[in-house]
């Protein structure tokens, strides 16, 4: 059979139907197409149903005739689910082809005939007399297995789905149907709707998160790769992995400040812009509070920032920030520094994308906080391998869009630098800062250095800090005479070199 979009001029007559959900019709590169058959499948509980029931809002709010056909559920279960989720199709037109109560209270009997076949004649003249007399413009058929069940093998099965999708499409229907896939179950060879459709929608459920994906779309193309979903009040919310536009920008290394004349000297004068910078470290040694003081030089130069806390409530933050001398609350009141605290396994990656750069349409930010990369990981849904994609992913887009990242991120040992960030990360980063403690002469002491930085000179000695109420990050000299930071072995200081040549001559 020719594949009609072989024609050019067939190709360019594409008119496109709302999915019932915008960013699904943005994975389907625009959404669907009129007049042809697609899928939707995922195990139990994926929201298969309430999908298709957003494909029927959207025909009802275009003023088109819709057809519910359905086999599981009564007519009013239907409706009362979906209207418990905000979707309204009291006004479609339905079609119960599922069995009545006479089914299990009669003893039915066929002679001749198989029973098959009487029922599988039923269904196709029920649903061929509805499209009819109806006319639709859109059907949801929940579920297309109904009409598997009644087949007697799959040869007839296969029939039985290409004239339907043939007669559908003759009559320019757009169908949407839904399928449950049983978990660890390989797919039967009554997989044929799946190759007849024109394109296909899966949902996945775990025990932490939702995802959707369109792995096939004739005509349009798809977005590949999983997204997020969410099942809210308002019914289903689609969530489409950030993806990086390239474009003619050109790379503006601009400094950015960070307040603190002894850290703009460790960087070389600061951050760039357009640049992702980690600060890392162990556990309790100052990174957020590094990070609080970077974003109070920003916003006292004049410039303005957003924060992502994963870790602590935005209260402890700015308890905890005032307390070392960094005016916070006086910084957000005044509309230069907004706080986002982050719940646990409440969002997916590409929700919290979705938010942060709605929120950098909103406030045109010279820089973002994420604290920090191990409370992001745990906080947000998915795998941490899919989830450092995604962050590389939002990264990109803010230094397109010319603004300074800064993550905080947790080492695993308290001395030492045996990486210097954790999970691979480090190709994110175009500037590292490390934090780390140093053991001299049986005292811990602090140590801050610049172990990377893409652009322009920097300090690459480790400095001694501190962390002092009301000053906050107190850089001191060099560690001139102690070796061995780096390596988390036991260090000591050794004679200063101009000592040395002195008592030798």
């Amino acid at each position: 059979m020719t594949d009609d979009l072989g024609d050019t001029s067939t190709t360019k007559e594409i008119e496109l139907v709302a999915s019932g959900i915008p960013e699904l019709d943005e994975l389907l590169n625009g959404g669907y197409i009129r007049g042809r058959t697609y899928l939707i499948q995922g195990t139990s509980g994926t929201g298969k149903s309430l999908l298709g029931q957003h494909f029927l809002r959207a025909g009802l709010d275009a003023d088109e005739t819709v057809v519910y056909i359905h086999g599981e559920e009564s007519r009013r279960d239907i409706l009362v689910n979906a209207a418990r989720l905000d979707v309204d199709i009291r006004d479609a037109e339905f079609l119960d082809i599922g069995p009545g109560t006479d089914f299990f209270a009669e003893d039915q009997s066929y002679n001749l005939v198989e029973a098959t076949e009487v029922e599988s004649e039923r269904f196709t003249q029920d649903i061929k007399q509805v499209i009819e007399d109806v006319d639709p413009a859109r059907i949801l058929i929940d579920p297309i297995t109904q009409l598997q069940y009644v087949e007697r093998d799959e040869y007839q099965y296969r029939k039985r789905l290409q004239s339907l999708i043939r007669f559908l499409r003759d009559r320019q229907v757009t169908t949407v149907a839904t399928r449950t896939r049983r978990e660890n179950t390989p797919g039967t060879s009554h997989d044929d709707f799946e190759s007849l459709s024109d394109g296909v929608v899966n949902l996945y459920l775990d025990e932490h998160e939702r995802r959707i994906a369109v792995p096939k779309h004739r005509g349009l193309g798809q977005v590949d790769g999983t997204h997020g979903l969410e099942i809210r009040e308002h019914g289903i919310e689609v969530y489409p992995q950030t993806i990086p536009k390239h474009d003619n920008r050109t790379f503006d290394p601009e400094l950015i400040t960070t307040g603190h004349e002894a850290l703009d000297g460790l960087l070389g004068g600061g951050i760039e812009r357009g640049t992702v910078s980690f600060i890392s470290g162990p556990t309790g040694i100052g990174k957020s509070t590094t990070g609080a003081q970077i974003l109070s030089g920003i916003v006292e130069d004049g410039g303005t920032a957003l924060g992502y806390l994963f870790e602590e409530s935005i209260d402890q933050f700015v308890h905890r920030s005032e307390t070392l001398g960094l005016p916070i609350s006086e910084m957000r009141a005044q509309g230069s520094l907004a706080l986002t605290e982050t719940e646990p396994l409440v969002r997916s990656a590409e929700e919290f994308d979705r938010h942060v750069l709605d929120q950098v349409d909103e406030h045109a930010p010279d820089a973002v906080f994420v604290d920090g990369l191990s409370g992001y990981k745990i906080s947000l849904q998915g795998n941490d391998e899919r989830l450092v994609r995604r962050l590389h992913g939002l990264t990109r887009v803010l230094k397109n869009r010319g603004i300074a990242v800064i993550i905080t991120d947790e080492a695993d040992r308290l001395t030492g630098i045996p990486e210097a960030t954790s999970t691979n990360t480090s190709y994110i980063a175009d500037n590292i800062v490390f934090l780390t403690y140093v053991e001299v002469d049986s005292e811990l002491d602090r140590a801050i250095g610049v172990v990377k930085k893409r652009l322009g000179d920097f300090d690459s000695r480790f400095h001694q800090f501190a962390i002092e109420p009301g000053e906050g990050l107190v850089i001191e000299g060099p560690f001139d005479t102690v070796r061995g930071i780096m390596q988390g072995s036991s260090t000591h200081r050794v004679p200063d070199e101009s000592h040395r040549t002195a008592d030798q001559s």
